[in-house]
């Protein structure tokens, strides 16, 4: 297509690279019958989450049993220890109030749409693992199961099976951003070829969520406020933060004057929600409600700057004050996006918006776990699609990953002979850099000639290349 924005000419760090495979893209490439962006991206995809896979390997092998090798070779997941504590190795269905059922295993602390593939993935374990005698295993205690040989198949099967589920999401995610603008599908290899998503993936079933966000912007790009409000519905109720997408989309319609689209997408979006929700919370809804419950019981957790306070002042934070502050942060965060979406001189870009309202929530929550770069990824690269600002903020979050796991382990921490100053140091370095890529895209919005999308785009309409590729 000759109406492509090509990295190769537009960003500064590809046309680098390109160099040494030839230089910048020429009038006659991109002819390949099969190899279209869009194949190339999944491709992409595929490889990142196969490292990934790889790179979970050291644990696959013992099944997630070493306590210490979970943390040493980075390879931890939630994964194998829900099965068995979640009562999935029983096929316990996770909002099921019978009392021994619950005097058996906790309650599944996440929202329903991961409650429900889980559930479904157990199943699917044990119809491949031959059906076990789940009576016997009702007599057994818990502590015991993990480590019956026949239960620890049954759990390497079950992480398989997730995987497959999540590298589908992946695909899907991909796929939808590179159809977002069918002008720039090479932003979705941002996404596609990220060293956060080979590393995370794995770690819980957060991609579940990330496709719903990735198809609700794709959906809003096609102008289908019913589809938008629907994904978005169903990614809430998959994890809470595709909520914050509607604050988006009421920004961009309020600028643009369409406030019955912004209607519409909500009362999709609830509809989808409520439907989602229904079935656990009509068989459990003491059940039902233990993920809102956990949630604001809990403290200052990882990878939070209210942990950081708390550790290096060694003062006792409560739940109650933590929820109450970052509420009202976050409250005041938003306002600020609304105030900046409607002055911008340009309506901002829905990825745009909802990047900078899903990081003001990070930034003030009090758990920032290592997955949660998932949450930002689809919408960072298209917010601000230049890989030297992608690698730098992704540079920091892989510098969190690693240290989170040592931390864990003890060898960040005073009782391992560690130092926990390091791990503090590893938070704020990743705090800086999404405050990095949060002030780009400000500035982006403010000043609409600095947005790569922008830019890139005019130059297409007006039939040229730039001479040059310069910074932006």
């Amino acid at each position: 297509m000759t109406d492509r924005v090509h990295p190769t000419r537009s960003d500064p760090v590809v046309a680098a690279v390109s160099a040494g495979v030839g230089g910048p893209v020429g009038s006659r490439a991109g002819r390949h019958p099969w190899w279209t962006p869009v194949r190339v991206v999944l491709a992409l995809a595929a490889l990142a989450f196969a490292l990934g896979m790889v790179q979970k390997s050291a644990c696959y092998d013992d099944t997630w049993s070493d306590g210490q090798q979970r943390y040493s070779q980075m390879c931890y997941s939630d994964l194998p220890y829900l099965y068995t504590g979640r009562g999935f190795v029983e096929l316990a269905w996770p909002y099921d109030d019978d009392a021994e059922v619950r005097g058996r295993y906790e309650v599944m602390e996440y929202p329903v749409g991961i409650s429900y593939v889980a559930y479904g993935t157990a199943w699917a374990t044990h119809l491949l693992t031959g059906s076990p005698d789940l009576a016997e295993r009702f007599t057994r205690p818990v502590s015991e199961l993990f480590g019956d040989e026949e239960v620890q198949g049954e759990i390497r099967w079950f992480v398989v099976l997730s995987a497959v589920g999540l590298a589908l999401a992946t695909l899907l995610t991909a796929w939808f951003l590179a159809g977002v603008d069918r002008r720039r599908p090479w932003d979705a290899a941002m996404f596609a070829a990220s060293p956060a998503l080979a590393l995370t993936a794995l770690v819980n079933w957060d991609l579940l969520a990330v496709v719903f966000v990735a198809g609700a912007v794709w959906a809003w790009a096609r102008d289908r406020p019913v589809l938008t409000g629907v994904l978005i519905g169903l990614g809430t109720a998959t994890k809470l933060y595709p909520l914050f997408l509607l604050g988006a989309v009421l920004v961009v319609c309020v600028c643009d004057k369409r406030v019955r689209d912004f209607l519409v997408t909500t009362a999709a979006a609830a509809g989808a929600w409520l439907l989602a929700n229904a079935p656990a919370y009509l068989s459990g809804p003491e059940e039902w409600k233990v993920f809102w419950t956990f949630n604001s019981e809990r403290g200052p957790d990882l990878g939070s700057l209210w942990l950081v306070v708390a550790q290096a002042t060694d003062t006792a934070i409560d739940a109650s004050t933590v929820n109450t502050w970052s509420w009202l942060l976050f409250g005041a965060w938003c306002v600020g996006v609304f105030v900046l979406g409607v002055l911008a001189p340009k309506t901002p870009r829905l990825a745009q918006l909802g990047f900078l309202i899903v990081a003001g929530f990070l930034l003030v929550n009090k758990v920032y776990s290592p997955q949660y770069v998932l949450w930002l990824l689809p919408l960072a690269v298209l917010a601000r699609p230049r890989w030297r600002d992608q690698l730098v903020w992704q540079g920091s979050e892989v510098l969190y990953f690693a240290a989170v796991w040592w931390y864990l382990g003890g060898y960040l921490a005073p009782g391992g002979g560690g130092d926990a100053g390091f791990y503090w140091l590893a938070i704020l370095v990743r705090v800086a850099g999404e405050l990095f890529l949060i002030g780009l895209v400000v500035r982006d919005v403010l000043v609409p000639r600095h947005d790569p999308v922008r830019i890139d785009d005019a130059v297409v309409e007006l039939g040229r290349t730039p001479a040059r590729v310069g910074p932006s």
